[in-house]
């Protein structure tokens, strides 16, 4: 079957060559008044098909989730890993709409439901906007030539076709590609208006992330994940910083909780904050969305292996193991030191283990999945029940508590537990070879780069929240006035209420 081609060309071309020799002087044989028409050139050969042994390879490559160079299928997406890959980005925005609309949702005031929700899918809509015209190219484009910063071939997404990206992955189309990480840009501002939630006025929180894109996730995650970043130890060999993060440590989580802190700092404490009681108007909303993140996270962790493979399924595992360990770690620990376990500590000891776990769910194996959990049960515990009393700060929804402090804890376990037996790109590829990733694992000195690599993040977060922060504050305020903020944000900002209730 493989041949059927090659044999009728042979064919063709032995015919031709016998009429050719039939007739050898069919042009003289003409009348000598007849013009004689010049033959058009030779078609030029046509290039040889793949060898069945190629074809094979090729085969092979699909199976392994490496580069199909010479076979028929190079340049082709692969069915499976484009499914999974499809599959996981709808995964991940199941995880802003409707996972944390409702998470976050439940756990403010009544009053305050509707901000949220509203929160939740304007962000969607204006950072698809945003990611169509400038950001997927900014993030994952390399014209420029920046460590920094990607490029301009891919503004409004020019050329982002079905065909892969093979910077980065070689059987997903680049538009799924594209997609999948456009539901990253999505959540990751989201997650920091959780500490700002009930007092932030919707149109300046809408022009602050706007401005935040630009200044702090764009080039944050083309430092870490794009093909000619600073911090991409993975997969590139110029990395001056050959930092590893799986699926967003750095980029999402460090990102998003360290901005919030500043953004809730400069916009002060909610109104009666520490005098009143503020409890969640719903914690089944609470414990419903947190069911909706947990399985969203495994389009976040185990896609960002770009493949359904071998890595992808090791994700999966320590991504399950990290948040079982951590949710009961966290209500443990409030039986402990304040003798009941709440709904409140299981969701939120879930959500941190899938934190803390998503730099290194790639990179780690069982034994150090479980280490997370515990320590993500335990650390963000301290720091959302003690550390926020000690310093003061109204983190309404403990934003920083949990992806600041567990999103750093995590990208500095990366470096800790890693084991390259889960994942043979991190030593056997020639990129880690040459910009000292390999030698930094087999050094077992791969914390210090993670340090580096948490230090530049650290600085672009806050540096960039504090100056956007207080120019939109200037520029056109940040909160309410008091007798809007004690109506709440549903009637004073979108003119509606979240429940309507028979009097």
């Amino acid at each position: 079957m493989f041949r059927t081609k090659p044999i009728l060309a042979t064919l063709a071309a032995a015919l031709l060559a016998a009429g050719s020799i039939a007739t050898p002087n069919l042009a003289f044989a003409q009348d000598a008044t007849t013009p004689v028409v010049a033959q058009a050139p030779a078609a030029a050969p046509a290039a040889a098909e793949p060898t069945l042994e190629a074809r094979i390879a090729g085969l092979e490559a699909y199976i392994n989730n490496v580069d199909p160079a010479g076979s028929k299928i190079t340049g082709v997406p692969g069915p499976g890993h484009s499914a999974w890959m499809m599959t996981s980005a709808a995964l991940v925005l199941f995880m802003t709409l409707p996972g944390l609309a409702l998470f976050y949702g439940g756990l403010v005031r009544e009053k305050n439901v509707l901000s949220v929700l509203a929160m939740c899918i304007g962000i969607a809509g204006m950072v698809t906007i945003m990611w169509w015209a400038v950001g997927y190219s900014l993030v994952f484009g390399t014209n420029f030539g920046s460590p920094f910063l990607g490029g301009s071939e891919f503004f409004f997404l020019n050329g982002v076709t079905s065909a892969p990206n093979t910077n980065y992955a070689y059987w997903v189309p680049q538009n799924v590609f594209c997609i999948y990480q456009l539901t990253f840009a999505i959540i990751t501002p989201a997650l920091i208006f959780g500490a700002t939630a009930e007092r932030f006025k919707f149109i300046p929180l809408m022009v602050f992330t706007f401005l935040w894109m630009f200044v702090v996730y764009f080039p944050l995650a083309h430092m870490v994940w794009g093909a000619s970043g600073l911090m991409n130890g993975v997969w590139n060999a110029d990395a001056k910083i050959p930092a590893i993060d799986f699926a967003g440590g750095t980029v999402v989580h460090m990102s998003s909780g360290w901005t919030a802190l500043i953004v809730c700092m400069i916009l002060g404490k909610r109104l009666g904050f520490g005098k009143e009681p503020m409890p969640p108007h719903s914690m089944v909303l609470c414990m419903v969305g947190t069911g909706m993140l947990w399985v969203g996270w495994y389009g976040f962790n185990a896609g960002s292996a770009l493949a359904a493979d071998g890595v992808a399924a090791n994700a999966f595992l320590t991504t399950t193991l990290a948040t079982g360990v951590a949710s009961f770690v966290w209500a443990l620990a409030e039986l402990i030191f304040k003798g009941k376990p709440s709904i409140l500590g299981f969701c939120s000891g879930a959500v941190a283990g899938l934190v803390v776990v998503t730099p290194a769910c790639g990179f780690i194996n069982a034994t150090g999945a479980v280490i997370i959990g515990v320590l993500a049960g335990l650390v963000p515990f301290l720091a959302v029940t003690y550390l926020k009393k000690m310093l003061g700060y109204d983190d309404a929804l403990d934003t920083f508590g949990v992806h600041a402090v567990g999103g750093t804890m995590g990208a500095f376990l990366t470096g800790v537990l890693v084991d390259p037996a889960v994942n043979s790109n991190l030593v056997s590829d020639a990129y880690a070879a040459k910009n000292g990733l390999k030698a930094a694992i087999e050094g077992h000195s791969l914390w210090l780069v993670q340090l580096e690599a948490i230090g530049i993040t650290l600085v672009l977060a806050i540096v960039g929240a504090t100056v956007l922060g207080f120019v939109v504050k200037f520029a056109m305020g940040l909160r309410p006035s008091q007798e809007d903020e004690s109506a709440g944000l549903d009637i004073t900002d979108h003119g509606e209420e979240g429940y309507i209730l028979n009097k």
